[in-house]
């Protein structure tokens, strides 16, 4: 434990500080978002007490994991959604999906897809692997972008926020010793009231932020004013749907398989990578870094085949210089939260919470929406409520463990902002730069799904408590 850890009212403090000067840099000053988010890493970790050899190393540490994790995968999407952008591939399965769906209902097509896709895949690569068909949708339907782009994060976060085999999840049944099939039953009934809630929303608000923002800076999102974006290519010149799908498909399918073998390989230790030589195959081809590499080959060879190498090669980098600001601002904002975890801010303030008298289910989800609030990683809060609040309640008599350990997970919808990675994700391959519009694309919605599973929890606990 460090001696921040042990000086809980300064963590607190410099928390407070840090958040306070991020915010104010983002939105009042000229400091661009990746400078206040290390400015507020740097005054969290001193001002909590942290040695300024473990702050420097927190920052850096949380950089480089952050993009570990995420970066490569961020680089070979935007490869990617070029071009299926400049082969048509978008596009056909942009009007693949109206056939099927009809118009008027593509954010709802966005919202079902990100909620079963982001099942097995981390909603960060989920969204970078998908982000190409919403601006294909987009452009072909008429429909804001920022409608199908915000129905698109909806569905990829609840999921990942509350069904295993998601590893917060996941973890978190662990933690309280819950059936994995009620978990996952359980987390399919508190998200899909709290999509339901965020894709109205995403159907309501997506064109008035977009012309918001089109007002505030002159920037318009709508792809078809955009002088940039590629021309449509004629029925005849579209590649087919299975060319078109299989780019996207392939790296799901790849990631699912690791997902579902890892599961397994908990229950048998036959099935241990280190015992499998097809564990290992499927270990290695399932992570997304590899899966998503293997999808930008497949458009490549797939897609454009008869395309000149050097306009090939053009195509992937400019894509990738598209990249560049995602992935430092991106791994700022995981720097942030290994500060904070560092500084032991979220373990102080679930201590507290825990300490209070509050209903059983309540523990666990406000310790996992202030540890959320305070250092941004969904899978940090949800393992931290349940760490901290599955002793306490296993001693209690008559408690719900499933609606406990649900609470713990659903409490990690908060309000993402500057401090999670997802935030800068969306916004970032939205095109949205403002720190005010980007609350309204990410922080909003994710706040009304909390209070809409919030909701949930109580009506579920009176029923069932």
């Amino acid at each position: 434990m460090t001696e921040a850890t042990a000086a809980g009212p300064q963590v607190i403090i410099g928390l407070g500080i840090a958040i306070f000067v991020m915010i104010f840099l983002v939105l009042k000053t000229r400091v661009h978002a990746l400078l206040a988010l290390v400015a507020a890493a740097s005054l969290a970790g001193l001002i909590g007490g942290m040695p300024a050899n473990e702050v420097i190393g927190a920052i850096t540490t949380g950089f480089g994991a952050t993009l570990a994790t995420i970066g490569l995968v961020i680089g070979f999407g935007v490869m990617m959604g070029r071009i299926l952008e400049v082969s048509g591939a978008g596009q056909r399965l942009a009007r693949s999906i109206l056939r099927l769906l009809g118009k008027e209902r593509e954010d709802w097509a966005m919202a079902l897809t990100g909620y079963i896709v982001s099942i097995p895949i981390f909603c960060d690569s989920a969204y970078v692997i998908l982000n190409p068909l919403v601006r294909a949708l987009a452009r072909n339907s008429g429909r804001s972008v920022l409608t199908l782009g915000i129905a698109l994060g909806s569905g990829l976060i609840v999921t990942h926020s509350a069904v295993p085999p998601t590893p917060g999840p996941l973890g978190v049944a662990g933690i309280f010793g819950i059936d994995i099939g009620l978990m996952i039953a359980w987390g399919i009934v508190f998200t899909t009231p709290a999509l339901i809630v965020m894709v109205i929303y995403a159907r309501f608000m997506g064109p008035r932020i977009e012309a918001m923002i089109e007002r505030d800076t002159g920037q318009s999102l709508s792809l078809a004013a955009n002088a940039n974006e590629t021309p449509q290519l004629g029925e005849h010149e579209l590649p087919s749907l299975m060319r078109s799908v299989l780019p996207i498909a392939l790296p799901i399918g790849l990631i699912f398989f690791n997902t579902l073998f890892s599961a397994f390989a908990s229950l048998d230790e036959s099935l241990a990578v280190e015992n499998s030589l097809i564990g290992q195959l499927i270990t290695f081809f399932g992570n997304p870094v590899i899966a998503v590499g293997i999808g930008v080959l497949v458009a490549v060879y797939g897609l454009v085949p008869k395309m000149p190498r050097e306009d090939v090669l053009g195509h992937l980098e400019k894509g990738v210089e598209s990249a560049g600001i995602i992935l430092l601002v991106t791994g700022a904002g995981g720097a942030l939260g290994a500060v904070l975890r560092a500084s032991g801010a979220g373990d102080y303030i679930g201590t507290q919470v825990a300490s209070l008298a509050l209903p059983a289910f309540l523990i666990p989800f406000i310790i996992a929406t202030l540890v959320r609030f305070a250092q941004g990683s969904g899978t940090v809060s949800m393992i931290t409520g349940a760490s901290i609040s599955a002793p306490i309640l296993s001693a209690m008599p008559e408690v719900n463990m499933v609606l406990a350990a649900q609470a713990a997970c659903l409490g990690a919808l908060f309000f993402s902002y500057f401090n999670d990675s997802y935030f800068w994700v969306v916004n970032r391959m939205l095109g949205v730069k403002n720190a005010k519009h980007q609350m309204l694309v990410v922080s909003v919605p994710t706040t009304l799904g909390w209070v809409t599973a919030l909701a949930g929890l109580f009506v579920a606990n009176a029923f069932m408590g």
